[in-house]
């Protein structure tokens, strides 16, 4: 497996594939953060297989907000999402985030937590996406809050 930096286009088709299949690839870009850092998981046959994206998060300083990240089927269970995910945060750290966090989907929480992400809100609903939580890191090691979700 092998994870490196691409351009936030690419991460759309895989995306909306698994995340949105509801809304075109095209759609997907109203979401995306610009400047933000993406990258992708490429298997040993260099196919694409796992995407997302780190980008500060607006209006709170230090907080970078982790978003787009999406596996293809066959390759779950393999260590893509986890790939993606510690090049995401590894990139926030060492820009000086004080805390990282994300809109998860309730079936994709251990993944999260595996990375050491605490659950700071309760279960809500994205219409047509699913139940959610919002999970955050702690670049300081401190216990997250509970706050209400940030949708």
């Amino acid at each position: 497996m092998q994870v490196r930096p691409i351009d936030l286009e690419l991460t759309r088709p895989l995306r909306q594939a698994v995340l949105r299949p509801h809304q075109s690839a095209g759609a997907l870009a109203a979401h995306e953060t610009p400047g933000a850092f993406a990258v992708g998981a490429y298997d040993d046959r260099g196919e694409l297989v796992a995407v997302g994206f780190v980008a500060p998060s607006e209006g709170e300083r230090g907080a970078w907000r982790v978003r787009g990240m999406a596996t293809a089927p066959e390759a779950r269970g393999r260590g893509a999402g986890t790939a993606v995910l510690d090049v995401l945060v590894a990139h926030a750290l060492e820009r000086g985030a004080t805390r990282v966090w994300a809109n998860v989907r309730v079936r994709a929480r251990t993944l999260y937590e595996r990375r050491g992400f605490a659950v700071v809100s309760e279960q809500f609903e994205l219409p047509e996406i699913g139940p959610h939580l919002v999970m955050e890191l702690s670049a300081d090691g401190a216990a997250p809050r509970l706050e209400p979700s940030r949708r």
